[in-house]
């Protein structure tokens, strides 16, 4: 029996040299080279924005799909299997604009008419082509002429109007003035419209955006707005081709008419106009009426601000007209060796409202960056165990529209086989990293930060600039409709992430948003650039090369305790039986911790013998029993009037489309029930609680992965 053992040992060894000495090159040798200096290039980022940056490229026009055929270029010279994916969308242009401001009645001869130009600067590089940026507008405003006094509602959130209602003024009938920063620009319409106002004017504050009137110089001497910029931008409050909601645009396929995209509510039903900080001061200055709080004032040398309604009048006109023009996704496609039927896609949009040197096309430089990474370390032997999708969206601006009309395309196949969805919008707006994500990419995100260099301190870490004097890092949630990653988390259900350095800009959604800015101001050594495209590719190729996918649902049980928290302070004595989500999510952190012991058991198992067809078997079951708990998040009938948000973990604010919120339903259910007061309006608020506590256990059945 001894010699049996030992003759086995001996057999095991030796077997074991034999497979060490022909073991092929671990993939950890090419993740360390993908971050590594003799494969990253400053230079060739910089290129890359340059040569995308060189003329205005919105959605739908010649210039962006020039952009696009770069892309593909660069995509297809890094051997990656490329191809176009095109879409029929509604877009919309500007034909005419008009603005005038008569500041008093009595007098009509004072009367000002806004030119509504962004100013060229002496000795801009862009002068040439600047005849090609469109005219300032919002896509998707209603077309429309309206002659009215002037209310400024401040940033025209929610709150802002509340403020003016126990001040006595009344905004019906008025043309609103808001500035921006604080909210998305189409739920500063849609709040005006409900509030009775007939056009809206929304301007970017020098407080906000020009440096604060003080000594902050404006662009091209400092990082700051001038005057004269505009901050342009879409105004639909859905996602997607408004024309086809919830099913991809296709030539021949079925398409709601003008009247019907009205009535579903996601356009705008009075016209609006973005202007500049000296018109919107303008304006402000023949504002009457009682003076604004202190916090709703502008900079120090700006005029008193004064709410109104008048006696200054505005006269609007604008009218824009709606198009289907093409749109152009462009996907690549690294098809992994062991596991293909499993996607780690990575995607950035690349169309801009104007030059787009930070938005975009700063994570257009990166991602192409990385393809060409990829293509260096295919030709030393890599190859994926999973496939890499790589896309670079089209139409993001008007309303996450590329991404999220490929996503309702290809939904079934991404329920069944995405991994994860990492995302990058602007990858440098200027210093210090951050990130968001769906909480059980966390530890993911932490450890990659720790493997790369910070590029502002090249003696720390992205992980330690990160942290600070904090215990642990801020990371953000993906419940915005801010970005492309709405459509593959919202909708579907995917694990994703976004990254960036930087949070806001001064010279965003304006003609000063160019390739100078970013060189002066944004990231001079473009090292900022060089980080993001390492931190994002290494976090694809740990996800898209693991054995086990490197997901923790602890992490996440942990975050649904921090809402749950939350969520009872916002319910105070209101007879509302939270129990079912406690106990829910007390599940779910069992399950999570089930899983993570059962990976930890199969790596014990594998490390004494041989793998055998059984471990393989165990190891994907194992982690397609992580890739789909997420999905469990997800409800079909979707949040109460906006199905399309089928997450009942994450999704937007009602009232602002870039506000990230903690179970959606029950916030929106709490909100309605706090207004109408009626036993009925909370009996719905306990539906909404027993909805998310049957979606947290379906996603503890899933981890577990064992029937009823």
């Amino acid at each position: 029996m001894i010699i049996k053992t030992v003759a086995a040992t001996l057999l095991a060894i030796a077997t074991s040299s034999i497979f060490l000495l022909f073991s092929p090159t671990p993939k950890s040798f090419y993740h360390s080279l993908f971050i590594s200096s003799s494969l990253s290039d400053n230079a060739s980022i910089s290129n890359h924005l340059h040569t995308l940056t060189r003329r205005p490229h919105v959605a739908g026009q010649e210039a962006n799909a020039e952009a696009a055929a770069y892309v593909l270029s660069i995509f297809t010279s890094s051997s990656i299997k490329t191809h176009i994916a095109p879409y029929p969308v509604a877009l919309t242009y500007p034909v005419s604009r008009s603005l005038t401001l008569t500041p008093s009645p009595q007098e009509p001869q004072s009367q000002i008419n806004f030119n509504l130009q962004q100013e060229i600067y002496g000795g801009d590089p862009y002068a040439d082509v600047a005849h090609e940026v469109l005219p300032t507008f919002h896509a998707f405003a209603k077309s429309g002429t309206v002659t009215a006094p002037v209310v400024y509602v401040n940033y025209g959130s929610l709150e802002d109007y509340e403020v003016l209602k126990q001040m006595g003024v009344n905004v019906s009938g008025s043309i609103v003035l808001a500035r921006y920063g604080k909210i998305y620009r189409g739920s500063i319409v849609q709040t005006a419209y409900e509030a009775g106002a007939v056009g809206v004017l929304v301007y970017t504050d020098r407080k906000d955006y020009g440096g604060g009137g003080g000594e902050g110089k404006w662009f091209p001497d400092g990082k700051w707005l001038p005057p004269t910029g505009v901050q342009v931008g879409t105004v639909y409050n859905g996602l997607g081709d408004p024309t086809t909601p919830g099913w991809a645009s296709s030539e021949e396929g079925e398409r709601l008419s003008d009247d019907e995209v009205e009535k579903a509510g996601d356009v705008p039903l009075i016209p609006s106009l973005p202007v500049s900080a000296a018109d919107g001061e303008t304006i402000l200055r023949a504002i009457g009426g009682q003076v604004a709080n202190d916090d709703w004032q502008g900079s120090e040398d700006a005029p008193t601000y004064r709410v109104g309604p008048g006696p200054g009048i505005v006269h609007l006109s604008y009218t824009g007209k709606q198009v289907i023009g093409t749109i152009e996704n462009v996907i690549g496609v690294i098809e992994g060796t062991e596991e293909p039927d499993r996607f780690v896609i990575l995607g950035n949009h690349r169309d801009a409202w104007t030059f787009g040197a930070v938005d975009p096309n700063s994570g257009t430089a990166a991602l192409l960056e990385i393809a060409q990474r990829l293509g260096k370390l295919q030709k030393r032997g890599w190859k994926p165990r999973r496939t890499i999708v790589l896309c670079n969206w089209d139409a993001e601006e008007y309303g996450l529209i590329g991404s999220t009309e490929w996503v309702e395309e290809n939904r079934q196949m991404l329920a069944s086989r995405a991994i994860a969805y990492l995302n990058v919008d602007s990858a440098v707006y200027g210093p210090g990293f951050w990130a968001s994500a769906t909480p059980q990419l966390d530890e993911l995100l932490k450890q990659a930060t720790q493997q790369v260099q910070d590029p502002d301190n090249s003696s720390q870490t992205i992980y330690q600039s990160w942290v600070g004097s904090s215990s642990s890092p801020t990371i953000d949630r993906l419940g915005s409709g801010e970005s492309d990653f709405a459509a593959f988390v919202q909708h579907v259900g995917i694990p994703a992430a976004d990254m960036a350095f930087g949070k806001g800009y001064p010279v965003y959604h304006s003609m000063y948003d160019d390739f100078i800015w970013m060189q002066k101001f944004g990231d001079p050594m473009f090292q900022r650039h060089v980080a993001v495209a390492s931190l994002w590719g290494l976090v694809a190729l740990w996800l898209a090369d693991a054995e086990f996918l490197p997901f923790n649902y602890l992490s996440y049980a942990l975050e649904l305790q921090r809402h749950m928290k939350d969520l009872e302070d916002e319910l105070p004595d209101k007879n509302i039986n939270l129990a079912p989500l406690f106990k829910s999510i007390e599940e779910l952190k069992k399950a999570a911790t089930k899983i993570n012991s059962q990976r930890e058991e199969i790596e014990q198992h594998k490390g004494w013998q041989f793998i055998g067809k059984n471990d393989h078997f165990k190891v994907r079951e194992l982690n397609d029993r992580l890739m789909m708990a997420e999905r469990a998040f997800t409800d079909q009938d979707g949040l109460l009037g906006r199905s399309w948000y089928k997450h009942l973990i994450y999704g937007p604010s009602k009232h602002d489309d870039y506000g990230s919120k903690s179970f959606p339903g029950i916030d929106e259910a709490i909100e309605k029930a706090k207004s109408l007061k009626t036993a009925e309006s909370w009996k719905l608020v306990q539906h909404e609680v027993w909805r998310v506590a049957r979606a947290v256990r379906h996603a503890s059945q899933i981890i577990n992965g064992e029937l009823t």
